[in-house]
């Protein structure tokens, strides 16, 4: 009987346990049947996106950027590896923490990669957003080292700009910064995202359709972490097309050296067709910093220099033409009938009288006897004084817009500025004052209320030297795409100065004199075998004084000091250069731009 009992407790326990172990079993189940409900019904649709998401990508592939070659197709522009840290937010889950981790392994501050994540944020999910662009190779082997703790970090490798000759033609070329908020809102981008780089400045902004170039695709195999295992499917980029400019590189290092430690600009252009052959503005700057990621303290630095790096002076800098205005005056003169003619003659004892004013020649002892070739090739103010009263501001000014004066010169280039063509109804509608005769002799030697630019002097230049014909200024000669299809840019005339060809014949003599005779202003630029016509200027930066004696220039501070002009073309029977020079507060424009002028045509002309 009592083992009967313990048979029975034994079968009691027995059932109890099964009964637990079922239920234990049937809740275990409806629990994993509930998990799998909610998975594969539930959220059945977004996994299945995010299964297949991961498993499957499709990356973009960033083009090359155009080239920029000289005339000669020496490479100025070149493009290289850039080795680049992105987040894919999808991957992420957290992206707050992914960036803390990653500043901390970079060493950088955390709140700049927030701010890339905030920009980025307006792309789907599943686009990267650039954080740091151009890392090291150390750099980059710390973040692989972590890939497992940084889920959603992705290293690319993109080509980036690389200026070969680093400061050299910084203002014609330009550079490249990352598009900005405004620019992605404005539309003019498509196919760009944060974090691109587009051209800012010079010809990289000018021709940026150009070098942009169409993206590739790429279809690979990603995990979970977003890490890419296969490469499925590859759709090339198309580089963007190589851009030839006009520039010589010889010609443009040759003048950048002869500006070493100065300030202002020249341009050298071809006459025949307005071809730029240099351009340097100084102080220059150095695109690749752009690229490399200039700081706030250094951009500071850059935009508050008082010699202006960032501006180009060849073309946004404005200045009085001091004795090249000469030229125009004497076309006025030559041209209206009954002014003066190639016989007329004035006589300059150093001054002139005008009013209750005298107006001071520049040589104290005075020049004589004058007709236009002397007054030319000896500057004489007192002569172009005359031809100034008897013509008038007004029909001075006339003749200055026909020259290209007064207006930009169409150069392919952002803010280029107009100078200034002063007239009595512009005096009156701006200042609110008549305009008064003594103000016509300063206009007529090109002081006063004049302003003019280098590149529109190197453009009037050029139309003395070829027979009269202005050209517009060209930087590009050619451009041609991947597929070696050309495309030539034609020169384009923009008009005939108003002079006869014989006019324009005894100016040409009046400039050939300014270099090749015994007093002519210009005889520094003066070189054995070659015939070179030009003409000086000395523009002042502040008004003389009457009784005002001549100071040494080493002696007058630096910012009072007059600017230096210099025009000219070579060889005059068959001209392929010509050159405008200027340099800030460089005194008298013979001795210290004619140099600079002279050496530019060697270079040119391989002497």
């Amino acid at each position: 009987m009592y083992n009967t009992y313990l048979k029975t407790v034994d079968s009691e326990w027995f059932r109890q346990r099964l009964s637990g172990a079922a239920i234990f079993v049937l809740a275990v189940f409806l629990i994993l049947m509930a998990r799998l409900y909610y998975l594969q019904v539930v959220k059945g649709a977004e996994f299945r996106r995010l299964s297949q998401n991961n498993c499957v990508r499709l990356q973009s592939i960033a083009p090359a950027r155009g080239l920029i070659f000289d005339r000669n197709s020496y490479l100025m522009v070149d493009n290289r590896p850039s080795f680049n840290v992105s987040i894919v937010l999808e991957d992420a889950k957290n992206p707050e923490k992914v960036l803390s981790k990653l500043a901390a392994i970079l060493g950088v501050d955390r709140q700049d990669l927030l701010a890339k994540l905030d920009v980025g944020k307006r792309w789907p999910s599943f686009k990267p957003i650039l954080l740091r662009r151009d890392l090291d190779r150390d750099a980059i082997a710390v973040v692989e080292s972590h890939k497992l703790d940084l889920p959603g970090i992705l290293i690319t490798v993109e080509p980036i700009r690389h200026y070969v000759e680093g400061k050299r033609a910084s203002h014609l070329i330009g550079y490249l910064g990352e598009i900005s908020e405004d620019e992605l809102d404005s539309g003019d981008f498509p196919g760009n995202r944060g974090g691109d780089f587009i051209g800012q400045f010079g010809i990289e902004k000018s021709y940026e359709s150009y070098f942009r170039g169409k993206p590739g695709k790429r279809q690979v195999q990603v995990d979970a972490l977003g890490q890419v295992k296969r490469v499925l499917k590859t759709e090339p980029a198309e580089a963007g097309k190589n851009v030839y400019l006009t520039l010589d590189i010889g010609l443009q290092r040759k003048t950048e050296e002869m500006f070493a430690e100065k300030v202002g600009a020249a341009v050298a252009m071809d006459p025949s067709n307005g071809h730029i052959l240099a351009m340097v503005s100084s102080p220059a700057f150095n695109p690749n910093a752009f690229v490399e990621g200039m700081s706030f303290e250094a951009w500071n630095e850059l935009v508050a220099d008082k010699f202006h790096p960032m501006g180009n002076k060849a073309i946004q800098g404005q200045y009085p033409p001091g004795s090249i205005y000469k030229i125009v005056t004497a076309m006025a003169g030559l041209v209206e009938e009954g002014v003066i003619d190639e016989d007329t003659q004035y006589y300059c004892p150093g001054y002139y009288r005008y009013g209750n004013r005298t107006y001071r020649c520049w040589r104290r002892g005075g020049h004589g006897s004058v007709e236009i070739t002397k007054a030319i090739a000896q500057s004489c103010d007192v002569f172009f004084f005359q031809v100034g009263e008897e013509l008038g501001v007004d029909r001075l000014a006339r003749y200055a817009r026909a020259c290209g004066l007064g207006n930009p010169t169409g150069i392919e280039l952002d803010n280029e500025a107009s100078g200034l063509v002063p007239t009595s109804a512009w005096k009156l509608r701006k200042i609110g004052v008549p305009w008064q005769g003594g103000e016509t002799l300063s206009v007529a030697i090109g002081q006063g209320f004049n302003l003019v630019t280098p590149m529109q002097m190197v453009s009037l230049t050029a139309a003395l030297a070829n027979g009269g014909m202005r050209y517009k200024p060209l930087l590009v000669k050619r451009i041609e795409d991947i597929y070696g299809k050309v495309q030539f840019i034609e020169p384009e005339p923009l008009g005939k100065l108003p002079v006869s060809d014989d006019i324009l014949r005894l100016l040409e003599g009046a400039l050939v004199a300014v270099i090749n005779t015994r007093r002519g202003t210009g005889r520094i630029a003066r070189i054995e075998g070659i015939e070179v016509a030009g003409k000086t200027g000395t523009a002042q930066v502040i008004a003389i004084k009457e009784d005002h004696d001549e100071v040494p220039v080493d002696e007058v501070p630096y910012r009072f000091r007059d600017h230096a002009w210099f025009v000219a073309f070579a060889p005059v029977s068959a001209p392929k250069i010509a050159v405008s020079v200027l340099v800030e507060h460089g005194g008298h424009g013979g001795s210290t731009a004619g140099p600079i002028a002279r050496e530019m045509i060697k270079e040119y002309l391989g002497i």
